[in-house]
């Protein structure tokens, strides 16, 4: 019995949650620990707004409750019988206005200081897609990178089991967005499908991805490490599962990391004239389904709800497989999102995969060509 006992005191110490570095803390009643300037001034505004305010619920209300209790009609007071006083109205009116051009000043600075996104050493575009994030490194070094960031698989396994556990619970994504320390970066949002939100509370950003609409902001982290976020608009049913991980690295690494990014992204780029067999593109598809497709139409492919079945779909079964590829490229109604952002290869491999998994045995093969032939209509 005792030793089920430290056993089970263990295990229960084991699964304790600590503090994330970058992220949310235990019992967090403060905003993040700050790691670029904007953050600092954001939180030293915050509490000189709390201060103020403080002051002024005190003063105000001290005064009204000390006036109630001191002066009730039970000690035999009577109310003054008076008009208006002049000097009062001026006094009470040039002191707020002081006050709130005191608040307004170092506000103003700030938020001048955010929308400031010249003069970027770097520029990422970050696309919200439902639900996880597309980062293409647009201006400076890295320029070409591509990546597609999801949340870790076994996040996803952890939620559905209902067992949460370690401290980056829900945070941990299989591509984080890697920066450089002290450099600027300029951060472009836009979205596939709905509205997101970028953002990472520990650099002070937080800028909406509108579907059609360009947005940007920036930030310059002034300390290396890992720091989290998470889309901050609701946008659909897997919204709690599109988290933001930015790993900032010193200058050499990133440099380091960005030509090896490079050197790997030209090798696997696909030639979409080269001609599959179906056993490769099965096998290539069965990885793209599990990292972009299951979240909705799951490992079965039975879908549920609104999402449709891929099993047995008709769609899928049809001999004219331009009809699905139509679908991928361009989604379908509201719950199906476009997937352009996938390969002409990618995509000729998922569709592949799905005409020929689970009861679906079509023996049909879709080549990157013919899924090139109309991406481009």
């Amino acid at each position: 019995m005792l030793s089920m006992a430290a056993l089970s005191l263990g295990v229960q110490a084991e699964q304790v949650v600590r503090d994330l570095p970058g992220g949310p803390a235990v019992r967090q009643f403060d905003l993040h620990p700050p790691a670029t300037k904007i953050a600092t001034e954001q939180q030293n505004l915050h509490v000189m707004m709390l201060w103020i305010c403080g002051v002024i619920f005190v003063g105000v209300f001290g005064v009204m409750f000390y006036s109630i209790f001191a002066h009730r009609k039970s000690k035999g007071f009577k109310p003054a019988s008076f008009h208006e006083s002049t000097t009062v109205e001026i006094v009470w009116t040039i002191i707020p206005f002081l006050i709130v051009i005191g608040m307004a000043l170092p506000a103003t600075k700030a938020v001048v200081a955010q929308k400031d996104t010249t003069n970027a050493d770097l520029t990422i575009k970050a696309t919200g897609y439902q639900w996880k994030w597309g980062y293409d490194y647009l201006k400076g070094e890295g320029e070409g990178i591509q990546i597609i960031s999801t949340l870790d698989a076994s996040q996803r396994a952890l939620s559905d089991a209902g067992t949460p556990q370690g401290d980056n619970y829900l945070l941990k994504v299989d591509e984080p967005l890697v920066v450089p320390v002290n450099k600027k970066v300029r951060i472009i949002t836009t979205a596939n499908d709905v509205i997101h939100s970028f953002m990472v509370p520990a650099f002070g950003i937080k800028q909406d991805a509108i579907p059609g609409f360009v947005r940007d902001t920036w930030f310059r982290a002034e300390k290396t490490g890992d720091f989290y976020g998470q889309c901050a608009e609701l946008c659909g049913k897997e919204h709690a599962y599109m988290p933001i991980h930015v790993k900032v690295v010193s200058e050499d690494e990133y440099a380091k990391w960005a030509e090896a990014r490079l050197k790997a992204q030209a090798a696997k780029a696909d030639d979409p004239s080269k001609v599959w067999v179906l056993e490769d593109l099965i096998a290539r598809g069965q990885k793209v389904y599990a990292a972009n497709c299951a979240v909705c139409h799951h490992d079965n492919g039975k879908g549920g709800g609104a999402i449709k079945p891929l099993d047995a779909a008709a769609v899928v079964l049809d001999a004219d497989k331009s009809k699905q590829i139509h679908v991928v490229l361009n989604g379908q109604n509201v719950a199906m999102p476009a997937w352009r952002q996938l390969s002409d290869t990618e995509i000729a491999a998922v569709i592949t995969f799905t005409k020929n998994h689970w009861s679906n045995k079509t023996g049909q093969i879709v080549q990157p060509a013919e899924v090139l032939a109309q991406r481009n209509k």
